[in-house]
């Protein structure tokens, strides 16, 4: 009983939708991304290397044998090492992003705590600390001069 009742503080306090609504966003963040690397970036630089698709490139360790009626009998052992140049692209180009996006975001969080910058509202939390810490030194300064 404890247990649901820590998971339905947490869902209450927005801990969960946060979540959800962040896995939501990565998801299709993630498809944008995906189709950037293979649709936008691969097709110039593969044409720029003369027409190779480097989702194929691979390091074939052992042939695949077929049957004389052309199944496969064996399968092709191969490092795929394409696809994995596709994932650390996949990988720079979401990290670049997101550091962009905490950048801007962290720009927008230390604008509003700056209680002197008059072009955005400082919340109220921060705007009592700040005067707060004001009247402390007042007070300080007060007391020193004793």
């Amino acid at each position: 009983m404890k247990l649901f009742k820590e998971f339905k503080e947490f869902a209450v306090k927005g801990n969960m939708m946060d979540m959800a609504i962040g896995i939501i966003i990565g998801a299709a963040f993630n498809k944008v991304i995906d189709i950037l690397v293979k649709k936008v970036l691969l097709p110039p630089l593969s044409l720029l290397t003369d027409g190779v698709n480097f989702e194929n490139k691979k390091i074939i360790l052992k042939e695949a044998i077929n049957n004389l009626d052309g199944t496969v009998k064996t399968e092709e052992v191969a490092i795929g090492y394409g696809a994995l140049g596709e994932a650390f692209l996949d990988f720079f180009i979401v990290g670049f992003t997101v550091f962009i996006v905490v950048k801007f975001m962290n720009k927008l969080r230390n604008r509003a705590q700056d209680t002197k910058d008059e072009t955005v509202a400082t919340p109220k939390d921060i705007e009592l600390l700040s005067k707060l810490t004001e009247l402390m030194e007042e007070q300080n300064t007060l007391l020193k001069k004793k």
